[in-house]
């Protein structure tokens, strides 16, 4: 009897700091000067003291656009000269638009939403428009010709992609609205235009939380400027949240040498503040989202 409790005293003391330490790191708060999700080097505080290069970046001034034999632009490059786009810094809209004409009670939801910042993505929710380009660890195209189609993969979040329809197709008449709404793109010239509608109203435009209706409609141009900065323009039709059209523009930057990788969205969720705002609990039974 002695012997088995000396073996079971052994056994606590070998295995103690393996359960104390996980629950050790769970419980440690983010560094205050660090954006969680968006490590130094990859479009977060970091990268912008350094003058904006970040990881990956060559210094001096940039390479030209690259392009493929036929002379068209590459959105990504090829399979031997990867990287994906990374927002310059984490500003909550980096379109730096202020005023918009928000419809009264677009104007309400979006003052909750700023107290409260219950934001779907924090829940592992995908992110349309703009918040999609905010992602955590950038996003990659994949422009597939023989399809007719180009895809947009989010590192950061829920595992999840955009189609984007380059084959001349409209949109359905009947929709099933989505985070990512129904997407048709054409070029003209260097520029990718790509026109989407069929948005639900699970997730937020923005990391400020501007709101929108199923009636939202969306244009975007994507420019490849040069090797290292990709052109972000936006147009918002939404007259069920806004009394007229707003839009504005941005620039993604090119992190060489990065892939796709297995990202977890919860594991060491650090946003708990994001997840119950002015709140001490949020009902989770419901299957609406704030």
């Amino acid at each position: 009897m002695r012997n088995l409790c000396s073996l079971l005293a052994a056994s606590v003391l070998f295995l103690s700091p393996a359960l104390v330490i996980p629950l050790r790191g769970q419980q440690q708060p983010a560094p205050p000067s660090v954006q969680v999700g968006v490590p130094e080097g990859r479009g977060g505080a970091g990268a912008e003291q350094q003058g904006g290069q970040g990881r990956g970046r060559e210094a001096g001034p940039s390479k030209p656009t690259p392009r493929n034999a036929s002379g068209h632009v590459l959105i990504n490059n090829t399979p031997t000269d990867k990287g994906v786009w990374l927002p310059r810094g984490v500003a909550p809209n980096p379109l730096g638009l202020k005023d918009l004409p928000l419809q009264p009670w677009a104007k309400a939801v979006l003052a909750d939403r700023e107290a409260n910042e219950l934001e779907p993505h924090t829940r592992c929710k995908p992110s349309g428009v703009l918040r999609q380009f905010l992602t955590p660890y950038g996003v990659e195209f994949v422009e597939l010709p023989d399809l007719q189609r180009i895809f947009i993969f989010d590192i950061g979040g829920p595992h999840t992609y955009r189609t984007i329809y380059m084959d001349g197709r409209a949109h359905p008449e009947q929709l099933d609205p989505t985070y990512y709404g129904h997407s048709i793109g054409w070029w003209e010239g260097d520029t990718l235009i790509v026109d989407t509608v069929g948005f639900n109203e699970g997730f937020w435009m923005d990391r400020e939380g501007r709101p929108h209706t199923n009636q939202l409609h969306t244009l975007e141009k994507f420019t490849r400027t040069n090797f290292d900065t990709l052109r972000y323009e936006l147009t918002v039709d939404d007259p069920g949240a806004y009394t007229a059209k707003w839009g504005g523009s941005t620039n993604l930057r090119w992190e060489s040498g990065t892939e796709l990788f297995e990202y977890v969205c919860q594991q060491s969720n650090y946003a708990g503040s994001l997840m119950l705002g002015t709140h001490e609990s949020v009902d989770r039974t419901t299957v609406a989202v704030p």
